[in-house]
């Protein structure tokens, strides 16, 4: 199994973050490129684009625990893969989010160091959008 995880810091407290975060029709703002997820119904989504594995529609868990400010997901119908974020305060109205990403299908062992670059860089990506959407959150609400 392959683990990946990266972290950064974002412009809001917990609960703003959280609720972009958190917020399935927001996501495909700052999931990596050639990743699209819409909602299909309670606690699951619907995941396509070239990084799905295999041809067409998977269909993936989606939980949110908000009082644990924490969003897990996996995938049912490809269950190698499994990934959670947790937004945690950092104080002076800042927040920092953590995402994990595991690849159960994938030997740690055998995994190139390429490809290890190319999942951590579009995990990084990702929380760079995200810190956007949440800039933009802010800055629309003052």
């Amino acid at each position: 199994m392959a683990e990946y995880e990266a972290t950064r810091g974002m412009p809001a407290d917990s609960d703003i973050t959280f609720g972009v975060a958190s917020d399935v029709d927001m996501v495909n703002r700052w999931l990596p490129h050639g990743l699209l997820v819409r909602d299909s119904g309670p606690g699951t989504v619907e995941a396509t684009g070239d990084l799905v594995p295999g041809d067409g529609a998977h269909e993936g868990l989606f939980r949110v625990s908000r009082e644990q400010l924490r969003v897990e997901w996996g995938g049912r119908d490809h269950p190698e893969y499994a990934g959670w974020l947790q937004v945690t305060d950092s104080g002076t109205g800042t927040s920092e989010v953590v995402v994990h990403l595991s690849l159960l299908g994938e030997p740690d062992e055998r995994t190139s160091p390429e490809r290890r670059a190319e999942v951590q860089g579009l995990l990084e990506e990702a929380l760079g959008r995200l810190a956007d959407e949440v800039t933009r959150r802010v800055t629309d609400a003052g």
